[in-house]
């Protein structure tokens, strides 16, 4: 094994995947509009709403996706680095119901203190992503930086009638995840060394995996609405998706899928950063009934993901379309609905245990 590939990439990032995200309370703080900003009628969804991308109407049928995600390593090895980091930005235009049609990347290399070459196995992996995806990587901007990072610029195209918002969910509804929560506690077990190799792989597998079947999903009219679980965890996504709708989401905790290794982290106090970052800032948000394990809920729940799944909220009577999309493109674990869009109430999330 020659010199470089000792290197370990967390070793020179602070952060790791989407939990390198600013707080969701600080993110609002930034993100406030002190003047009025240039509108057209033609943007479809812009930063009005917490979505996943922006939307721009190109005639009566079509519209265009651009969206844009980077960070720094959340794994050592940078071919699997440029994999899913690759993945994570595609995820949003899949999250919005559409298809990617070309990426560029956006690279900020520290060259004093590794190799170029690493970096051009990052750009392989991302090609790789980009090739399964069916879309060119077509150009991009490279900077020197203190610490490596990563990501894409991607656009896509979507039929206006298959467009799918994560603030249109409504009363009555199913939720499904196609991924199992708990990788960036798996991710914090790799960064401190103690990770076991089978769940490893399995982290990886997670983080590379296309979300693909947004596209296909956006064309049952049942599917009302559909973002990806990234940074804020699948507690912040779901509290962004059930208060951007009007409505309060009741979550099943035994029904959440979880990935393997993860309690296993937990009972070692392995828990990222950011997870407490996240509770902090939805934890008054939130109710638990009885029944439920509150501790675990806590580092579970909130904790940031990089290329999750897609939550989706579904009409009750879509539920046998859905389970057969999902069964056809391999997520047969995940045909049960974790929860239920319900009625306004006090809180935007109930966590029961049923």
């Amino acid at each position: 094994m020659n010199e470089q590939e000792k290197i370990k990439l967390t070793q020179f990032s602070r952060g790791a995947g989407c939990g390198c995200k600013i707080a969701p309370a600080v993110l609002q703080q930034i993100l406030q509009q002190n003047e009025t900003s240039y509108f057209t009628e033609k943007l479809l969804v812009g930063n009005q709403s917490n979505d996943d991308a922006a939307v721009f109407e190109i005639d009566e049928n079509n519209a265009i996706i651009s969206t844009t995600d980077f960070f720094m390593p959340i794994v050592d090895d940078a071919f699997d680095f440029g994999q899913i980091a690759a993945a994570n930005a595609i995820s949003d235009v899949y999250a919005m119901g559409g298809t990617p049609l070309m990426a560029v990347a956006i690279l900020g290399w520290p060259i004093e203190k590794l190799p170029a070459m690493l970096a051009q196995q990052v750009l392989e992996g991302a090609r790789k992503i980009c090739t399964e995806a069916g879309i060119p990587l077509a150009g991009g901007h490279t900077i020197d930086t203190v610490e490596p990072m990563f990501g894409l610029a991607v656009t896509g195209m979507v039929k206006k009638a298959r467009l799918k918002r994560n603030n249109t969910a409504r009363v009555g509804d199913l939720l499904f995840l196609t991924k199992p929560i708990g990788v960036g506690i798996l991710a914090t077990a790799q960064k401190r060394g103690v990770i076991q190799g089978g769940h490893e792989a399995e982290m990886i597998r997670q983080m590379t995996r296309l979300n693909k079947i947004g596209a296909e999903l956006s064309a049952i009219d049942g599917v009302h609405a559909m973002t990806d679980i990234t940074g804020f965890g699948l507690l912040g996504h779901t509290i962004e998706m059930a208060q951007s709708s009007g409505l309060t989401a009741a979550l099943d905790y035994s029904k959440i899928p979880i990935v393997s290794g993860a309690r296993e982290y937990l009972s070692q106090r392995i828990v990222p950063d950011a997870t407490f970052r996240n509770w902090n800032s939805y934890s008054n948000d939130t109710g638990f009934e009885k029944g439920v394990n509150v501790m675990e809920a806590f580092s579970l729940l909130p904790d940031p993901q990089t290329n999750g799944g897609l939550l989706i909220s579904v009409r009750e009577e879509a539920l046998e379309k859905i389970k057969e999309v999902f069964v056809k493109n391999g997520y047969a674990d995940c045909i049960e609905p974790i929860g239920k869009m319900l009625e306004k109430q006090e809180k935007t999330v109930s966590v029961n245990h049923h």
